[in-house]
């Protein structure tokens, strides 16, 4: 919808300069994120299915799984899942603070070398170039590279924030900015290292405080990234989409604080029965816990935002997303803590029950969210309609039963795989070697293979769809809601 004419006077009262939103950045990230989404999806299934027929990496290093699954990992979260997250973080800003972005050409610098920065680093893990790092697998250049453009990012983010019109920050900044700020930090402390080679280098902690700072980093990359920065997608978008207030917006501020101050500890539950002390392993347990409320508490904001307005549910494919995105995180936020319990953890460490847990998140919350945003925002920024309404509703239930078949197929795999290893025979010796065990998991590897085919057949059928939307339209200039006028006197 056009909104009123800004302007500001600059000499005269007859020189008026108008000001737009800068959405052009954004559809340029929407797409990128698309193609990211595509790329990365498919290496997933192409390694998926080399754990059914190791053969196909053919003997080829770019091809073993090693190294395609860190490409998938590093594909997934920083070119679809950060792209995505920069696209919607500078349309909502923008719309939230009723001004254009501060910095456009920062905007558009950060977004362009964003994208030649997960190229290159993608090329180099295919190379071998490793760090050894989950999730933080890129040697030290790309370290770098990735600090100044995450500074670049926040630096275009705040300044908007602080030339703003309204007074109060919406929520959804909020965890956007917590998303910019703890990832800087985690980003940069993680990444300490010393060089050994332009493309090697060593962690500058040591043994068991390597562990412990790593995980520090991992799970809260899933923490800040994965969850905060798309709670704060949801937290525009849903409202926005259903034509809602937030049920709540109180205990969105406090579900943010309470988000923020437990997850930061939650870390050590990945080290569970290892060279750790027990305190931090408990601490680590004990927090996962306490964030079963916050995460819960933002889950039933979005669903009873939503409650009044089922009619649309039923007919808009964009809305279906983001609802149903809202049902997997809770059970995804509710699976983390209780598998950071120790006596479950005996059970899930180590075994495809936590690439269940993973993808649950990855697939059910992150994706889904980010499909139903996309639905909804690019016919926008085009000023058009979604080509195929029909071929997003396919989407939907294609993203649905993909979701649930991984899930369900690795929640089987990894139980399985847990009692067994923990099973012991007479003797106290065990009853089923490694080699055994695996063997057993084809059924439940061959469906896994399915449901990514068909998640990705989804996802291409998405960037088709708004591909064609997209096609021949301009992006739909957007001016400001307020006006207001400088008068400079002679």
């Amino acid at each position: 919808m056009a909104l009123p004419l800004v302007s500001k006077m600059t000499g005269n009262a007859n020189d008026a300069v108008v000001e737009y939103y800068h959405d052009d950045v954004v559809r340029f990230l929407v797409m990128c994120s698309l193609v990211w989404a595509v790329l990365a999806m498919t290496a997933g299934v192409y390694v998926a299915a080399e754990l059914i027929w190791p053969g196909l990496g053919f003997d080829h290093p770019w091809l073993s799984f090693g190294r395609l699954r860190a490409l998938h990992t590093n594909g997934i979260i920083f070119g679809f899942g950060v792209s995505a997250l920069m696209a919607t973080a500078f349309y909502s800003v923008q719309r939230t603070c009723h001004v254009p972005l501060a910095l456009p050409k920062l905007a558009w610098f950060t977004g362009v070398a964003w994208q030649f920065g997960v190229l290159a680093g993608g090329l180099s893990l295919l190379a071998g170039m490793n760090g050894g790092k989950e999730y933080a697998e890129l040697e030290w250049p790309f370290d770098i590279v990735i600090a100044l453009l995450w500074v670049y990012f926040g630096l275009v983010f705040f300044t908007t924030i602080a030339r703003r019109k309204i007074k109060p920050i919406y929520v959804s900044n909020w965890f956007y900015g917590g998303l910019i700020i703890v990832i800087a930090m985690l980003h940069i402390v993680n990444s300490l290292a010393m060089p050994a080679t332009w493309f090697k280098s060593y962690s500058a902690f040591p043994g068991a405080q390597d562990a412990i700072v790593q995980w520090w980093y991992g799970h809260n990359a899933v923490g800040f990234l994965l969850t905060g920065g798309f709670l704060g997608m949801m937290y525009y978008f849903l409202p926005k989409h259903a034509d809602r207030p937030i049920w709540s917006y109180r205990l969105s501020i406090v579900a943010f604080w309470a988000f923020t101050y437990s997850y930061i500890w939650a870390g050590p539950h990945h080290l569970h029965y290892n060279s750790i002390p027990d305190w931090v392993q408990n601490l680590g347990m004990g927090m996962s816990l306490i964030l079963l409320a916050p995460s819960w508490a933002t889950m039933v904001n979005g669903i009873m935002t939503v409650s009044s307005a089922w009619e649309k549910l039923r007919t808009d494919p964009a809305l279906k997303f983001i609802v149903l995105s809202l049902a997997f995180y809770g059970l995804a936020t509710f699976e983390g803590p209780m598998m950071a319990i120790k006596s479950v953890n005996v059970v899930s460490h180590f075994t495809d029950w936590t690439i269940g847990h993973v993808h649950s998140g990855a697939l059910g919350w992150n994706a889904m969210i980010t499909f139903g945003t996309f639905y909804f925002l690019v016919p926008r920024l085009v000023g058009g309609k979604l080509y195929s309404v029909r071929m997003a509703n396919a989407h939907f239930w294609m993203a649905l039963a993909g979701t649930m078949l991984y899930v369900l197929a690795m929640w089987g795999a990894g139980v399985s795989q847990g009692l067994l290893w923990l099973s012991l025979d007479q003797i106290g010796e065990l009853s089923f070697s490694f080699k055994d065990i695996m063997a057993s998991m084809v059924p439940y590897y061959l469906l896994r293979l399915v449901a990514g085919l068909i998640f990705l057949a989804g996802a291409v059928m998405m960037t088709y769809n708004l591909a064609m939307t997209i096609k021949g339209r301009p992006t739909v200039k957007v001016r400001p809601p307020e006006v207001t006028a400088y008068r400079v006197d002679s």
